[in-house]
């Protein structure tokens, strides 16, 4: 995490972060305000035991191939109440990059609504769409004192212990998959079952004060400039306030409609469907 964090911090140095000029109190307070963020994503690649086995040479060579997985761009548009976070697909088509299969377990469209504690997600899955609606995520924020400069904007330091399920809930590992297997094959009920945790470092502004966030993020007196979990840091790299065209931030509507959980069994039903054809043809 802290190569991550030392990675971002010479990033603003070479950059000079591009937070546009904030506009004027009244701006937040009329009715039709309206922001825009673009994300810079961030994950470190774990290889695992297997990664022991390998050079730095070959370590840095699959890096490399798996750049457009490891390096995102997000837009997060908003305003007083709704937000809509998606990936910046442009830059994809101008690097001709293509991952069939990533995307089949990358978060899609997000739209949420804080007034009504709402957030609806379009997911495809293998060809499939599908909407998945449920209630925004429910994160226990503990705020604190520490400040720190995002471009021209002070930002507070809010941390959080978070399910880690609940935070991938559209992705899928085969690890996770066994472990289900085993947790229902077992007949000891005594036993209970681990949660784990994902420690989540969030940084907010309240000089834009409103709740929202990238991804999964949300419910700070400010906007989220930064946040880390886990492996992924995602860090705001240029901030409008009050674009001269205005956005249309909807809901999306089309796609069949699921929730998170029954999104998550969907694909791990699936998944189990190929791994056992895949193993029925090894034993032909």
């Amino acid at each position: 995490m802290k190569t991550i964090l030392l990675i971002f911090s010479l990033l603003l140095l070479s950059l000079s972060l591009p937070i546009a000029v904030e506009t004027g109190r009244s701006s937040f307070e009329s009715q039709d305000f309206q922001g825009k963020a673009y994300y810079i994503s961030k994950s470190k690649m774990d290889l695992g035991s297997w990664g022991a086995r390998l050079s730095e040479a070959q370590k840095k060579e699959i890096e490399t191939r798996m750049r457009n997985r490891l390096e995102k761009t997000y837009i997060l548009i908003f305003n007083k109440e709704e937000s809509v976070f998606e990936e910046d697909e442009k830059l994809d088509a101008i690097s001709g990059a293509t991952d069939s299969w990533g995307k089949n377990f990358a978060p899609g469209k997000q739209y949420k609504n804080l007034k009504n504690n709402s957030q609806i997600q379009i997911q495809e899955f293998y060809g499939k769409q599908f909407l998945v609606k449920d209630q925004l995520q429910p994160i226990d924020w503990k705020m604190g004192d520490e400040t720190k400069q995002i471009g021209q904007y002070t930002c507070f330091k809010a941390i959080a212990s978070v399910p880690t399920d609940d935070l991938t809930w559209f992705s899928f590992s085969w690890d996770k998959l066994r472990n289900s297997e085993n947790e229902s094959d077992s007949k000891d009920g005594e036993t209970e079952n681990k949660v784990d945790m994902t420690e989540v470092e969030a940084w907010y502004t309240p000089q834009v004060p409103v709740g929202h966030g990238p991804s999964e993020y949300w419910g700070l007196p400010g906007l989220i400039l930064e946040v880390s979990a886990g492996d992924t840091t995602m860090l705001c790299s240029r901030l409008i306030i009050n674009p001269e065209s205005k956005m249309k931030i909807e809901a999306p509507e089309k796609g069949k409609i699921v929730t998170k959980q029954e999104y998550q069994d969907i694909i791990y039903s699936k998944m189990q469907e190929f791994r056992d054809n895949r193993m029925g043809r090894g034993r032909g």
